[in-house]
C-alpha cells in the first residue's frame, strides 16, 4: 500500500515561535492538562525489510505533532474524511452533498498548524472509491479519536521510536510554569514534545503616584486574580509534579503570597494541598522565552531530574559549557559531528526532530544513520523537539551538535563549512 518514491515537494517549515494553545482536555475534570491517555497503537504490520503499515488513533492535540513527524511525502495514508460529491436525482436535477468516506492517499504535502495543532494532508487517491476517482486530489484533516493507517516503504529507527514515545503513558506533561512580570503572565505546560502556552494574561497596571497607590494596587490585585484563575483552569494537579513561578524582581513572591492568602480565605483545598509543588525561580521577563533560563536553574533541574524536558535543557547547557571551556570536545554542524562519530568520540548527540522531516530521502537517511551509529557506539542520543524552547535554540546551531568523550583537535582546526552548506 505505499505509493511511489518520495518526491521533492517541500514541506512547510514551522514558525520559529511555534506553540500550541490547547483547550482543556475533555473528560479530564477541572484544570485538565495531560492525563495518562496517549496515542493508541491499534495495529503494527512490518515486514523483515521494515516495510509495512501501522494503525494509530490520536487522542489529543499533541498527538497531531507526533503524527506530523511520522508523515513523509510518498507515504500512503488511509483515513476517514469528508468529501463533497455531486448527485443526480431521478428527475435529472444535480445537487451536492457532503459525505463521509474512507480514502487512501499518496501523500504530497503536509501542513501542520502549530497554533491550532491541526494537521492537513493533501495527496492523490490511490484506491478505488465509489465517490472519488483514482488519481483525484483530496485533503484529509486528521482528527482526534479517529483512526488512520500509515504505510511506508521503510520504517526507520527514528520513526519507530517516535511511535513508542507517542503511545507511552509515562511521557506526560508533569511540569507547568507561570512566567510573569507586572501586567503580563504566560501559563505554560512543558510536555516531552513542546512548550504549550495554555493562557496569556495581560492587565494594564497604572504607575504608582505619590500619595495615591490605590489604582496601581487594585490593578495588580486584578492581575494576580486572573493568573490564579488560569492556573486552576489549565493545570491538572494530579499529573503535574512541579509548577515553576518565574519572574524578575519580587513579582513571583508577591503573587504567591496573594494566591495562598486567597486560598486560605476561600478554603481552596486544590491550591492549599498542592502548595509544595510551587517553586519560585528568577526569569528576566514574563515572556514565554524566559522559560528556558528558569528551567536551567539548579534548584529546578534537581527537582525535575526525571523529566525529558529537563534532560534536554541540561544536555544543551552541558554542550554550551563544553564549547566554552573545552571547545575540542564540543562540535556542531553535520560534517564535524559525522567526523567525530567516525572517531567513535561522541558521548551525547543532540539532534532536532526538524532534521528528520527533510524531504530528501538521502539527507534524512544520513541523519538516521548518524543516530543509529552513535547508539551502536554506546553514546546517548537526545532528539529535541523543534517546538520546545531548547529545540529552537539547538536549531540555531544547525540542529545537530555533540559532546565528545575525548578531544578531537584536528577537527576543530578545520574551517566549519558544514553550517553554511546545510542551511
Amino acid at each position: 500500500g505505499v505509493c511511489g518514491p518520495a518526491g521533492s515537494s517541500p514541506q512547510p517549515s514551522l514558525p520559529r515561535q511555534a506553540c500550541c494553545s490547547l483547550p482543556p482536555r475533555h473528560g479530564g475534570g477541572r484544570g485538565a492538562a495531560r492525563g495518562t491517555a496517549r496515542m493508541k497503537l491499534v495495529r503494527k504490520d512490518l515486514e523483515k525489510d521494515n516495510a509495512g503499515q501501522v494503525t494509530l488513533i490520536p487522542e489529543e492535540p499533541e498527538d497531531m505533532w507526533h503524527t506530523y513527524n511520522l508523515l513523509q511525502v510518498g507515504d500512503s495514508l488511509r483515513a476517514s474524511t469528508i468529501r463533497k460529491v455531486q448527485t443526480e436525482s431521478s428527475t435529472g436535477s444535480v445537487g451536492s452533498n457532503r459525505i463521509r468516506t474512507t480514502l487512501t492517499l499518496c501523500v504530497e504535502t503536509i501542513d501542520f498548524d502549530s497554533q491550532a495543532c491541526q494537521l492537513r494532508v493533501k495527496g492523490t487517491n490511490i484506491q478505488e472509491n465509489e465517490y472519488v476517482k483514482m488519481g483525484a486530489y483530496h485533503t484529509i484533516e486528521l482528527e482526534p479519536n479517529r483512526q488512520f493507517t500509515l504505510a511506508k516503504k521503510q520504517w526507520d529507527s527514528v520513526v519507530l521510536e517516535r511511535i513508542e514515545q507517542a503511545c507511552d503513558p509515562a511521557w506526560s506533561a508533569d511540569v507547568a510554569a507561570v512566567v510573569m512580570q507586572e501586567g503580563l503572565a504566560h501559563v505554560c505546560l512543558v510536555t516531552p514534545s513542546m512548550t504549550l502556552t495554555r493562557a496569556k494574561v495581560e492587565v494594564n497596571i497604572p504607575r504608582k503616584r505619590k500619595g495615591n497607590c490605590s489604582q496601581h494596587d487594585r490593578a495588580l490585585e486584578r492581575f494576580y486574580e486572573q493568573v490564579m484563575q488560569a492556573i486552576q483552569r489549565h493545570i491538572n494537579f494530579e499529573v503535574v509534579k512541579c509548577i515553576l513561578v518565574a519572574s524578575p524582581g519580587f513579582v513571583r513572591e508577591q503573587f504567591c503570597d496573594y494566591m495562598f492568602q486567597q486560598a486560605v480565605k476561600t478554603d481552596n483545598k486544590l491550591l492549599l494541598e498542592n502548595r509544595s509543588k510551587f517553586l519560585q525561580v528568577h526569569s528576566s521577563s514574563g515572556h514565554k522565552y524566559a522559560l528556558k533560563e528558569a528551567l536551567c536553574d539548579p534548584a529546578v533541574t534537581s527537582r525535575l531530574s526525571d523529566t525529558k524536558a529537563a534532560g534536554e535543557v541540561k544536555a544543551l547547557d552541558d554542550f554550551y559549557k563544553m564549547l566554552q571551556h573545552e571547545p575540542d570536545r564540543a562540535f556542531y554542524g553535520l560534517k564535524h559531528v559525522e567526523k567525530a562519530n567516525e572517531a567513535m568520540a561522541i558521548d551525547t548527540l543532540l539532534i532536532s526532530d526538524e532534521l528528520f522531516r527533510h524531504q530528501d530521502v538521502a539527507t534524512r537517511a544520513r541523519y538516521v544513520k548518524l543516530v543509529d551509529s552513535v547508539r551502536e557506539n554506546m553514546g546517548t542520543v537526545r532528539i529535541f523537539s523543534s517546538l520546545h524552547v531548547s529545540g529552537e535554540q539547538l536549531g540555531q546551531l544547525t540542529g545537530v551538535a555533540a559532546i565528545l568523550r575525548f578531544p578531537v583537535a584536528e577537527l576543530s582546526d578545520q574551517e566549519d563549512e558544514s553550517s553554511s552548506e546545510e542551511d
